[in-house]
């Protein structure tokens, strides 16, 4: 860890509870460790979503597994969008295959719309709809085994996206090549750091996880179970 110049960080289950705020205790500790290193947000969803459930902290962010980077900005205290990349989706082969796998695998019955589409390109195979009813969408996979059974057709299906088994009772999907280690890869070539110099905090890390890559990869890598212990993980570093 001496070496250490960068410390990136996933969100949800690392530094927050899913989707809710960062909390004070929290937001001191980043702020111990922004005087010793840089710090860098490498999330899944949107800058901006990211941006304001740390409640405005002041971070670079790479969001939508590298589709999107935004900027820290002190005199506006705000973030800047410096690259926002959208692909195209061919709705009708999405709908067709997602369909195929309903079929397949007995998800004929859902809630809603059968797939949801994000605007940046990436896309959710929402196995329970995408109007399911939360009780519900927290009982069917708690453990993501019924996902992780068929992960590995589902990635053969979808092989132009980069597939993670995602929320609850969904299948979470990012245009090829884009995932945390190939945004954390570019983000350290466009700014000269070596991969041994970065450190990175992440909780989800098993099969299908949206850390995975990142954990696989050659960058030190931090494992966190609970959101709570934080502190505790990052004692090391400070």
């Amino acid at each position: 860890m001496k070496n250490i110049k960068l410390i990136a960080m996933d969100l949800d289950g690392t530094l927050t509870q899913h989707k809710t705020p960062l909390s004070e205790e929290h937001s001191a500790i980043l702020e111990a460790l922004s005087k010793k290193y840089k710090l860098l947000m490498v999330g899944a969803g949107m800058c901006h979503r990211i941006f304001n459930q740390m409640n405005h902290f002041p971070i670079d962010i790479l969001g939508n597994y590298g589709m999107q980077y935004a900027e820290y900005n002190p005199e506006t205290k705000d973030i800047d969008i410096v690259f926002d990349e959208k692909r195209p989706c061919d709705r009708e082969h999405m709908e067709e295959r997602v369909t195929a796998m309903r079929q397949k695998y007995g998800f004929c019955e859902f809630a809603g719309e059968n797939v949801e589409y994000h605007s940046s390109g990436c896309v959710t195979f929402p196995i329970l709809g995408t109007k399911a009813k939360q009780e519900d969408k927290l009982a069917f996979d708690p453990d993501r085994s019924k996902r992780r059974a068929i992960y590995d057709d589902i990635k053969k299906v979808f092989s132009d996206y980069t597939v993670f088994v995602g929320g609850s009772s969904s299948f979470d999907m990012a245009p090829f090549p884009f995932d945390k280690a190939y945004a954390l890869s570019k983000y350290c070539a466009d700014h000269g750091i070596a991969h041994d110099e970065v450190v990175y905090i992440g909780d989800d890390y098993g099969e299908g996880g949206n850390d995975e890559s990142v954990y696989k990869s050659d960058f030190n890598y931090l494992k966190i179970d609970n959101y709570l212990d934080f502190p505790e993980v990052v004692k090391e570093l400070l």
